[in-house]
């Protein structure tokens, strides 16, 4: 049999991990201490181990290290000169610290950050979509309480289970996490939402959950527009109400100015403008009310900005689906963490991949075969974007071919 029209000289990992640079990672590593008392196995080792762990989607160290044995072959290719143990993996995970794949995760953003942002479709959104932000957590479940506070008991044995909260700010027109925090599963989303970091005309979407007087005043300060769901417990004064009506006298949208007041700890008076836009969600047949501080803006484009806060619920739902986030290779704190930043950066490598694709792949479908093949001969690009041409091949050579003759005729 012939060699396949997608062949290439390294496997598909290699090519993916290129999109790395060993001296730059080496060199992070060194700078947060992660090289002190190393003799051979490396940052550079260790995160492409946990890489290809993370890909294939591994439950455990055993698995990770029966199948790097079985791919022995091929890891020089993947500038592997060593065969990973248990222990040696378990004790990297443990004491090479978080931070310098959190420094892997930022200087991989800030590289392809504009690949990222290039689709031509981008061109075809609001003006809005450039500028808008979208801040929200999301929490994964631990079996221990020892290490991260979690919320909630079960409903039988009562047990409190552990959970770390992962605080992320993604931009829109990118969809891959531009500030990523962990804490413990019982704090509070609000610290993430920081004024002083946004600029003039950005536009943040966010939950109800990051409400606050100070901070949204602060915003408003630095025209800086905020779109939020409302709480239902909130007082206000409402300086000018205005309903507007389909031709079949139903509601369209709501709209009202109103004013807030808080006590502040110094004793002065706190008082925040903005706006309430009430409409008819036909889908969840129910009323929804959101807040902004913008008082100009059409209320359809408001609506659109919130309706955008859905693309931060897609990565979560995209990174808990296709990674492995059930099962840990570690029990410490630490171990925890690379395994949650090792993830992000498998997921931006593959976003970056996908970017350069001619053919529309959905991220789980292009995971899943990038899974499959990840060990192979074979092109990457050549293999996506057109991967029926072997059997194309094979078809052709076989109309090709002359038929032998029958004893019969």
């Amino acid at each position: 049999m012939g060699k396949s029209t997608h062949f290439s000289g390294q496997p598909l990992y290699s090519q993916i991990i290129k999109l790395l640079d060993k001296s730059q990672v080496l060199q992070m590593s060194r700078n947060c201490g992660g090289e002190r008392y190393i003799k051979r196995f490396d940052c550079w080792t260790h995160m492409v181990v946990m890489l290809y762990a993370v890909i294939m989607r591994f439950d455990s160290l055993r698995e990770i290290t029966a199948s790097l044995q079985a791919e022995a072959r091929k890891l020089s290719h993947l500038g592997l000169s060593i065969m990973t143990s248990r222990s040696t993996l378990s004790d990297a995970n443990k004491r090479r610290p978080e931070s310098v794949f959190a420094s892997i995760y930022r200087d991989l953003y800030a590289t392809y950050r504009s690949r990222l942002s290039s689709d031509s479709r981008a061109c075809k959104e609001a003006k809005w979509m450039k500028r808008l932000q979208i801040i929200d957590s999301t929490t994964i479940s631990l079996f221990s309480n020892l290490l991260f506070k979690g919320v909630g008991r079960h409903p039988k044995s009562g047990k409190k289970k552990g959970g770390i909260k992962v605080h992320t700010v993604i931009h829109a027109n990118e969809g891959v996490p531009s500030d990523i925090k962990f804490t413990s599963a019982a704090t509070n989303d609000s610290f993430m939402l920081q004024p002083t970091a946004l600029s003039k005309g950005d536009i943040m979407a966010m939950d109800r959950a990051y409400i606050d007087y100070q901070k949204l005043e602060q915003m408003t300060q630095r025209g800086v527009i905020y779109v939020t769901k409302m709480k239902k417990n909130l007082k206000y004064n409402i300086d000018n109400d205005t309903m507007y009506q389909t031709p079949d006298g139903l509601m369209e949208v709501r709209v009202q100015y109103v004013s807030f007041t808080k006590q502040i700890k110094n004793g002065e008076t706190l008082t925040h403008k903005a706006r309430i836009i009430t409409y008819a969600d036909q889908r969840k047949r129910k009323l929804i009310s959101l807040l902004t501080n913008d008082m100009d803006m059409d209320p359809s484009e408001v609506i659109a900005i919130y309706r955008k806060r859905w693309e931060i619920e897609l990565l979560f739902k995209q990174i808990k689906q296709n990674f492995p986030l059930k099962y840990f290779y570690g029990e410490s704190a630490n171990a925890i963490k690379i395994q949650i930043w090792v993830t992000l950066i498998a997921n931006l490598l593959l976003m970056v991949m996908k970017k350069g694709l001619t053919r529309s792949w959905s991220f789980s479908g292009l995971a899943t075969m990038v899974r499959i093949t990840l060990m192979y001969y074979v092109d990457f690009y050549s293999l996506f974007n057109h991967p029926e041409k072997d059997w194309e091949a094979r078809l052709q050579a076989t109309s090709d071919r002359t038929p032998e003759p029958s004893l019969f005729d």
